[in-house]
């Protein structure tokens, strides 16, 4: 039996027997680039499609609906009028303001709340005395909303950009923390007990063999808390914001501008997106051999 280097293997490894004329080695190619450079490429465009197709769809109905009359320009204006408010708000330059202020205070947030859920859910998952610890109190504090906090994070830290960091942060420990946690205990004992008997310290156990496998783990537990450092920039920036998207949408509150409020709110959505679509290329970055299963 012989199996090929290069992705392909003999008849006789995957188990068939050869007959006749075809008593020489044939080969199957498995390799995962086998489709044509074409094809692929029709196949990524097909999928970008269907992707669009719905949020599209939306928009179409939603113009629709305006202009039949259905839907009060007060209470929800066309996607025309929102573009119109995306040109003001980019021709005055509050756009490009805003944008870098608001994912500053995110990414800033976001940065110091997974480094502490890391450190801590490490410390919980690889040694007793930190599960004795923290696991209770992040458990108990976890089940509080990061909104009910913004009084007393007020009082503690004021009206300025300290406050609004420390909800961000406080907000994006807990994903962090219980992925982490849980990847970290989900380690198979057998890994362990392989790597003990090859005569690797705890120290090397913990580096080559339970850090890689709780990896996946870990970096779903930063997705997550990308995306709730964006729910808490929004909040936080209700907090006498004087930059940022936040600050725009109080103005269009104040001015009766809804145009102007969906504008933002859909500069959170993109941000959003955005954010998301650079956690998953981390996560192949981070995990090349990660198998990506996908039913057609």
């Amino acid at each position: 039996m012989s199996i090929a280097t290069s992705g392909k293997v003999t008849a006789e490894a995957i188990g068939g027997e050869p007959r006749g004329a075809d008593r020489g080695v044939r080969l199957v190619d498995l390799g995962a680039n086998a489709k044509p450079a074409g094809r692929r490429l029709l196949t990524s465009v097909g999928r970008a499609a269907l992707r669009a197709l719905v949020p599209v769809g939306l928009v179409v109905v939603w113009q629709i609906a305006s202009l039949s009359g259905l839907v009060e320009p007060s209470v929800l204006p066309s996607p025309l009028m929102v573009i119109e408010a995306f040109g003001e708000l980019i021709a005055t330059g509050e756009l490009q303001a805003a944008v870098p202020a608001s994912l500053h205070r995110a990414l800033t947030g976001l940065a110091l709340g997974a480094s502490t859920g890391l450190a801590l859910g490490l410390f919980a998952g690889l040694w007793r005395l930190g599960e004795e610890l923290f696991d209770a109190p992040l458990q108990m504090l976890r089940t509080i909303p990061f909104i009910a906090m913004i009084p007393l994070f007020i009082i503690w830290f004021g009206i300025g950009e300290t406050a609004k960091v420390a909800l961000i942060y406080g907000a994006t420990i807990f994903p962090v923390y219980l992925n982490t946690y849980a990847g970290v205990r989900g380690v198979d004992p057998k890994l362990i007990e392989a790597a003990k008997v090859f005569g690797l310290n705890p120290q090397k156990i913990s580096l080559r063999v339970i850090m890689p496998t709780a990896l996946p783990s870990i970096l779903v537990g930063i997705r997550f808390s990308a995306g709730i450092s964006l729910l808490a920039l929004v909040a936080a920036e209700q907090i006498n914001a004087r930059s940022g998207i936040g600050y725009i949408l109080n103005n269009a509150n104040q001015n009766q501008r809804t145009d102007v409020i969906i504008a933002g709110i859909i500069v959170y959505a993109l941000l959003g997106i955005v954010i998301d679509l650079a956690m998953r290329w981390i996560e192949r970055l981070a995990l090349p051999w990660r198998a990506y299963i996908v039913f057609a």
